[in-house]
């Protein structure tokens, strides 16, 4: 049995009904790599079945202290049933993306039962008419709570669910997992009561660590360093409402190479700058049409993994965060790449002078009561319609592997993040990069964005005036 740590918790706190905290993906398979070219969902059900050493998160299933007096904790789940978490359907003809995304944004916005591991896979045959998609390729839908996982170890997720070539692992014998008994009520409780006298120490301890970094940021505000002003301006959008219980979901490909090669635009620019610039553009052009663009820019919060190498393979969030401004407010690609890298900068500095993992640390004593109090009265009484955002919408970058990988000898060939909501935020990117492509996977309320197919051709219509400007750059530098 193992307890979570304080981000861990938050997620378990922050669920609602309107809002489960889970992330996923749609990862699209091509079965012609497989021995004999086809993938039964036996095969499936087998392959996974023989990897779940590698991801212990996949056995584990949360139990809750009574009147949540102290945090939860994981224990390996005694009634482990695969074939609950692994299922199976198809698409009706034609069998198209849009259909796709809209089983799978129906999929995601259920809620996973949290007396089980917090997991699910739904596998989908029928993808005949996606474009770029070969016949007979199949999709795997996943979901899994955010207090098991963040982005990085996520991909470490991945990593165990596949493998480097087509050709599949033997699978070890005998399997060292053990179930765990369910614990008592009373000792749950008991420890709860324990930890929470030892509370005051721990919140005092934690304080001392991150009071030099607190002291240097109020250092950064005083001398104007930070943009503490922009983050008091930050505008509503449609975005930040009170979410609907309902989500649409879709996705679109960039090349790598070019996206690398914006970085020309602007001297010392980063990967990650263009594409919050292509995200900055993308909504501009998008609350335009909608008759919604503020005057000031929109921001979004950009997640920071803090995991070291002595946590890797761990579960849970090793998380911070920082601002990103998107540049909404201005209308040339290349001027809004400069100003996202310029702000960049700025918000890596006041993170740095934070202190990003002592940030995460804090988060480790907040008492869990309080948590689970303030997240329901948070939602009950639809504060996110009254208070003032402080971002807009998140966009996190997970890195993925630079060569393909397979999953029961299926080439991965699609791969498009899904992030959950919270009230006040109604729209999220998730960024991956894979092999020589950069994906934006989109999350977003039904009732903010009720046409994702338009986002789309605008975050493509920003990607190409980004090309745009290097283009004429190069012409006048020639």
């Amino acid at each position: 049995m193992k307890q979570m740590q304080g981000l861990d918790a938050t997620f378990v706190a922050f669920e609602q009904p309107n809002a489960p905290i889970h992330i996923g993906s749609v990862l699209i398979y091509d079965p012609s790599t497989a021995p004999g070219g086809f993938v039964r969902f036996k095969d499936i059900l087998n392959f996974i079945k023989g990897r779940l050493h590698m991801a212990p998160v996949m056995r584990r299933r949360m139990v809750k202290p009574p009147l949540n007096i102290d945090y939860p904790y994981w224990i390996e789940d005694p009634r482990f049933d695969l074939e609950y978490h692994v299922r199976h359907v198809a698409l009706p003809k034609p069998g198209d993306w849009r259909q796709l995304n809209i089983l799978a944004a129906r999929n995601f916005a259920r809620p996973l039962d949290l007396t089980r591991p917090p997991w699910e896979i739904l596998v989908v045959e029928g993808l005949d008419n996606v474009e770029g998609v070969p016949n007979g390729s199949y999709a795997m839908l996943t979901k899994i709570h955010h207090a098991a996982i963040d982005g990085v170890s996520g991909v470490d997720l991945m990593q165990a669910l596949h493998t480097a070539a087509p050709e599949i692992d033997a699978i070890p014998k005998p399997d060292p997992w053990k179930p765990e008994r369910m614990p008592s009520q009373l000792g749950l409780l008991t420890r709860g009561y324990v930890r929470a006298l030892t509370l005051p120490w721990r919140q005092a301890g934690a304080a001392m660590k991150s009071a030099p970094g607190m002291a240097r940021a109020a250092k950064g505000f005083l001398s104007g360093d930070f943009d503490v002003k922009g983050a008091l301006n930050t505008p509503r959008t449609r975005f930040n409402q009170v979410v609907s219980p309902h989500r649409v979901i879709d996705g679109t490909t960039f090349s790598l190479a070019k996206i690398k090669q914006m970085r020309r635009l602007v001297e010392g620019a980063t990967v990650n700058d263009a594409v919050l610039s292509i995200v900055g553009g993308a909504l501009r052009n998008y609350l335009t049409v909608h008759g919604d663009l503020p005057e000031d820019t929109l921001s979004a919060m950009a997640p920071i993994s803090v995991r070291d190498e002595a946590e890797k393979n761990t579960m849970g969030n090793q998380v911070s965060a920082m601002r990103a401004p998107l540049g909404t407010h201005i209308e040339g690609a290349g001027e809004r790449l400069a100003y996202v890298h310029e702000e960049m900068q700025k918000s890596k500095a006041m993170s740095n002078a934070m202190g990003a993992r002592q940030m995460t640390e804090m988060s480790k004593v907040s008492p869990a009561m309080f948590m689970g109090l303030g997240a329901r009265a948070y939602s009950q009484w639809g504060l996110a319609n009254r208070m003032k955002p402080v971002f807009n919408t998140v966009v996190t970058n997970v890195p993925g592997p630079p060569i393909p990988i397979y999953s029961c000898g299926a080439k991965l060939i699609g791969l498009y993040g899904n992030l959950c909501l919270l009230d006040g935020v109604g729209l999220g990117h998730v960024v991956h990069s894979y092999v020589g492509d950069i994906t934006i996977g989109v999350t977003a309320c039904r009732e903010a964005m009720p046409d994702p197919e338009n986002y789309m051709q605008h975050l493509q219509e920003s990607y190409a005036a980004h090309l745009s400007a290097l283009e004429q750059l190069e012409d006048e530098a020639a």
